[in-house]
Formats: structure tokens, C-alpha cells, sequence
């Protein structure tokens, strides 16, 4: 049975995964809506499969391709996925119970299990993870902001207990490859505040605040949330997570560089 619910699927060169996270919402949601990046492969297609709702758009700033996405639903309640993201059968049970229950709550926050591979990464900070992904269109927006922007929600929020699923990495390379990817937005931002406010930039992004969240991020996952429970992986996975910091500090750095040069030429 179909309930009164918007599935919002943000999308770029996905063909690997959407089939399966389409899958997972096909026949249970009466709206399902595909905004897709300017996908170069068969994305788009195989979301055809599913949904003739498929609308195409460059990602700009992310928190403002994400509102916009949302904006085009028809159903006042919105799930927001993302193309590596499945639902149970589980969760989509207690999601339809709670919407029927017509709560008075303008949102709810999901537990999602990430996986490593096949692996899920149940330790280390890695899970229950909620995410606020099911909400009213009117009460929930993004900042607009190019990374990690913030959630501004009217209202209460209330918190499911099923999970999703979440096969966040396929393996190694791509944690280090996602890593890579958000290091540079996390870098561009702190450049754009240099530009505004270069004694504020450099007193927040600076190599010893850097180097102490990099420490500071590996123990807490590694011993505080008990990473090492879950082995080889759960080393990696706090390894990758503390260069974030660190890695983005350096790719500021060397963008401040290549400012200063370009403003000591056009004097």
C-alpha cells in the first residue's frame, strides 16, 4: 500500500546503486521524485524505471539544490535518500505507522547502519549516526552552504527506532576518494571567510587546531566509541576520518598561497 510520502533522490553518475535504492521505496511511496547532476551515465534512465519525476539540474551549493529538490514535491511529508541509502522493510513499516498517527511533530531522525564494503561499521561513532531525513517540506531547509550545511527545522523532532541502510563506502579508495572530494569544499570554504575575514579564518583554521583535531578525531572514534571492535576496519575508518582536519588545513593553506600570489601580481 502506498502512503502520502515524497522519496527525494539527489543523484550524480549513480547507475551503480539507484536501482537498488529505488527499489527499496518502489510501491511503498506515492511520489517518488529523481533530481539528477548532469549525470553522464545511465542514471537517469534506470531512474525512469521508477519514477516520471526526473528532473535535471547542476548542483550549485548543496544546501540549495537540496531545498530546491524538495520544493517539487507533491505531499507534505518529504524522505530525503540519497542513491546509496535503503529502506527496510522494518523502517518503512514504523514510517508508515507514525505518518497515519498524523504526528504533531514537523520531523524524525533515522539510524542508519554504515557500511564498509558488505561490512557494517557498527562502532566508532559509525552507528546508530541519525540523520534527519523525514520531515514537512514547510517546516525543514538546508542552509545554503557548499558543505555540511546546517539543518533549520520549525518545530519538534521526534526519532525513529528502525535503520536504514547505508552503503556509505565500496571500499578503501572510495572513503579515501569522498574524503578527498569534501576536504577541497571544507578548504574552499574556509578561503571564502579568509576573504572576508582573514583574522577570524586564521585564528579557527590554523596548523595547531589542525593537528589537534586530527589526534582528537582518531582517539574518540578509535578508543572512546570503540572503533577497534570493529577491527582492521574500524582502524581505517577513524584513520581516514582524523586526516579530515589536517587534509583540509593543507589544501587551504595552499590556496591561501596561490591567492597571495595572484594579489601581490595585481599590485
Amino acid at each position: 500500500m502506498e502512503i502520502p510520502i515524497t522519496v527525494v533522490v539527489i543523484t550524480k553518475n549513480e547507475e551503480s546503486r539507484i536501482r537498488d535504492c529505488l527499489l527499496s521505496v518502489s510501491g511503498w511511496a506515492k511520489e517518488i521524485i529523481v533530481v539528477d547532476d548532469e549525470s553522464s551515465d545511465n542514471t537517469r534512465k534506470i531512474a525512469g524505471e521508477f519514477s516520471d519525476k526526473i528532473f535535471v539540474r547542476k548542483m550549485d551549493i548543496e544546501g540549495r539544490h537540496r531545498n530546491w529538490a524538495y520544493a517539487q514535491s507533491s505531499f507534505d511529508w518529504v524522505l530525503s535518500l540519497d542513491a546509496d541509502e535503503r529502506l527496510t522493510p522494518e523502517l518503512k513499516d514504523e514510517i508508515t505507522q507514525r505518518i497515519k498517527e498524523q504526528p504533531s511533530v514537523s520531523a524524525f531522525t533515522i539510524p542508519r547502519k554504515n557500511y564498509l564494503g558488505d561490512y557494517w561499521l557498527q562502532w566508532g561513532g559509525q552507528y546508530p549516526s541519525p540523520q534527519l531525513k523525514l520531515f514537512k517540506k514547510d517546516k525543514f531547509r538546508w542552509e545554503e552552504a557548499e558543505v555540511h550545511p546546517r539543518a533549520f527545522l520549525e518545530g519538534e523532532c521526534a526519532h525513529l527506532k528502525s535503520a536504514m541502510l547505508h552503503y556509505t563506502y565500496k571500499d578503501f579508495s572510495d572513503f579515501l576518494k569522498k574524503l578527498n572530494n569534501q576536504t577541497t569544499l571544507e578548504a574552499k570554504k574556509w578561503i571564502e571567510l579568509f576573504k572576508e575575514n582573514p583574522k577570524k579564518a586564521n585564528y579557527k583554521m590554523n596548523l595547531f587546531h589542525a593537528l589537534w583535531r586530527y589526534h582528537d578525531r582518531f582517539l574518540r572514534a578509535f578508543i572512546r566509541k570503540k572503533g577497534w571492535r570493529d577491527g582492521f576496519r574500524g582502524f581505517m575508518a577513524a584513520y581516514f576520518s582524523s586526516l579530515y582536519q589536517i587534509t583540509a588545513y593543507a589544501k587551504y593553506w595552499e590556496m591561501k598561497g596561490e591567492l597571495d600570489k595572484k594579489q601581490n601580481h595585481e599590485q
